[in-house]
């Protein structure tokens, strides 16, 4: 185990023996970051939510169109069609390597130069309003989630129908207010639950139906609170709790969340998974401190949001499709030995490149297509193209770039927060690591002011029906107050708007109208997840003396169990 201070929060971090055989594979030097940091620069350039209505810079465009770039930004943003269209090549934007110029600043130079597409929405149905997804129908304001039909304000929801204010959820219908969940028909305000149905509020249940407010519950029926009923007793429960009013809703949430602390919690969700170590694994092996992985990843470390199979890979993120040796990535679909680059569809070898597709052995391009062996979007020949990149490895660590509180940046490390086209505000770094605007300044982050907003309120929140049923169609002509009015680090919009579709699936839903808007509504679930961070704990029942890393914090209320503890305590 070798000890290394990290260059932005000076504490120190390990690199272990694994990771120095994984970098010298790779030949790489080891970081200079710590793994937070090394999330939060890469989520630096991850703007998700922050949506704005601009025009298409594109030639003979000009149209307005939904874009992750503010209208102030200095690069050329062009729409969808525009991007892909074949007027424009970005090889025109090719230069010469300059040994008098730090790396660095020479892609920033072609990054602001080189046209970016507005928006990553491929293949969308009437789904304009959806960000970093694919094949989404009749959706609306869907992120970084594909293959949806009819659902809303969710996050990273796949192949799933008719869902509301949803994160984490596959395969799924009728859902609303559920979290890390997959294969679930109308479940209202759950989290951690497998194939259940026609139920709500239910915490890591598994193949249960017309539950309410159950705990550790597999293959039940019929149960309140964790007590058997009869179908008619518990129907007769379910008619008198007023599922429809706010009021109601309220009250539930607030005597569920206290319920579930009755119960132990399982130190980690890892499913069909082995000697692996993170939170919310989905067929992982050998892998350490990753979280979020669906569908499977081994040999890897340091993972996050990762879909179809990563093997042997470090640092990444948003990332998936069997691609293999990544490292300090982010968004790579498919990819082989892909190093410090973010939005590489279907490359191999690929080096401090974004946006490129089809490609191979690029070191410094942005927005190729097709193409090979160039360097700052300049073409060369094969054995040019690898003596200059050794040159320019070199010269990196000979001139590295410094940012402007001194962190220092040579071969080996990912792309400077400084040369992001986004403000820390607008990206998802915010919302991993918040920070005031002060405190973001004084690290070195760029932050953005707020747009000032031009509408104006017509209804208060606390004006709003409290019941579903009173609700009548002229709510979606309202502009309504959000409870926190901007007084959070939410980045709340104020205000807000119900959809024609939104009122029919309460109604449908039997749900009452929410009172915050679609930002505050979206970090109140990320605070119902556990941090990306693990611990070192012993379970907490009487007599065992197993020890685990856990996401659950030794100073929370919750009791922590090992896995065959746990499963003793399940019904």
């Amino acid at each position: 185990m070798q000890k290394q201070t990290c260059q932005k929060c000076k504490k120190e971090f390990d690199i272990l023996d694994e990771d120095k055989d994984f970098y010298n594979r790779l030949k790489v030097p080891i970081p200079t970051f710590c793994g937070d940091c090394r999330l939060i620069r890469r989520m630096c350039f991850r703007n998700e939510r922050t949506l704005y209505k601009r025009t298409c810079d594109a030639n003979g465009h000009g149209e307005s169109m939904i874009a992750v770039f503010s209208p102030d930004k200095k690069q050329k943003v062009y729409c969808h069609s525009a991007w892909w269209g074949d007027n424009w090549d970005a090889m025109e934007y090719g230069k010469n390597y300059d040994k008098s110029l730090t790396f660095f600043s020479q892609l920033k130079d072609l990054w602001q130069k080189v046209p970016d597409i507005g928006l990553f929405n491929t293949n969308p149905v009437n789904s304009e309003y959806c960000s970093i997804t694919e094949g989404n129908k009749n959706c609306y304001l869907v992120i970084g989630g594909d293959f949806n039909e009819e659902t809303m304000y969710s996050s990273f929801i796949f192949h799933s129908k008719e869902c509301a204010d949803c994160y984490g959820i596959s395969k799924s219908e009728w859902n609303y207010q559920v979290i890390d969940s997959i294969q679930n028909y109308n479940l209202l305000y759950s989290q951690y639950c497998e194939g259940c149905y026609d139920s709500a509020f239910l915490f890591n249940c598994k193949n249960c139906s017309n539950c309410f407010g159950c705990v550790n519950l597999n293959n039940r029926s019929y149960t309140w609170k964790n007590v058997q009923l009869t179908k008619d007793e518990y129907k007769k429960k379910l008619d008198d709790s007023q599922f429809g009013k706010y009021s109601s809703i309220v009250k539930i949430k607030n005597d569920f969340s206290k319920f579930t602390l009755n119960f132990p919690r399982k130190y980690a969700r890892v499913l069909r998974s082995v000697d692996s170590t993170g939170d919310n694994m989905e067929q992982a092996k050998n892998c350490k401190e990753c979280f979020a992985i669906f569908e499977g990843a081994e040999d890897s470390k340091y993972l996050w949001q990762i879909y179809s199979k990563i093997v042997n890979s470090f640092d990444s993120d948003h990332s998936g499709l069997k691609s293999e040796l990544l490292y300090e990535c982010s968004t790579v679909y498919p990819g082989h030995k892909i190093l410090f680059s973010r939005f590489i569809f279907s490359g191999q070898n690929i080096e401090y490149s974004y946006n490129c597709h089809n490609s191979s052995n690029l070191f410094g391009c942005i927005g190729l297509r097709n193409k090979h062996y160039c360097i700052l979007n300049k073409q060369y020949g094969k054995e040019e193209y690898e003596k200059l990149v050794k040159e320019i490895k070199k010269h990196m660590d000979e001139m590295p770039y410094t940012n402007n509180v001194g962190n220092i940046y040579k071969y080996g490390e990912y792309f400077p927060e400084d040369i992001s086209p986004f403000a820390y505000n607008e990206t998802v770094a915010n919302e991993l690591n918040p920070q005031d605007e002060q405190t973001a300044k004084r690290v070195g982050y760029v932050w953005k002011e707020k747009n000032e907003k031009n509408y104006a309120i017509t209804k208060k929140w606390s004006d709003l029906p409290d019941d579903i049923k009173d609700v009548e169609d002229e709510i979606t002509k309202e502009i309504i107050e959000c409870v926190h009015n901007g007084n959070c680090n939410d980045d709340c919009s104020t205000a807000f708007k119900i959809t024609n579709e939104e009122l029919k699936f309460y109604r449908k839903m039997n749900i009452p109208l929410p009172r915050l808007c679609s930002n505050c509504r979206h970090y109140e679930r990320l605070q119902n997840r556990n941090p990306l961070k693990l611990w070192r704990r012993s379970c907490m029942k009487e007599g065992c003396q197993n020890q685990f890393e856990t996401t659950y914090s030794p100073d929370r209320p919750e009791t922590i169990y090992c896995e065959s503890c746990y499963q003793k305590e399940i019904y």
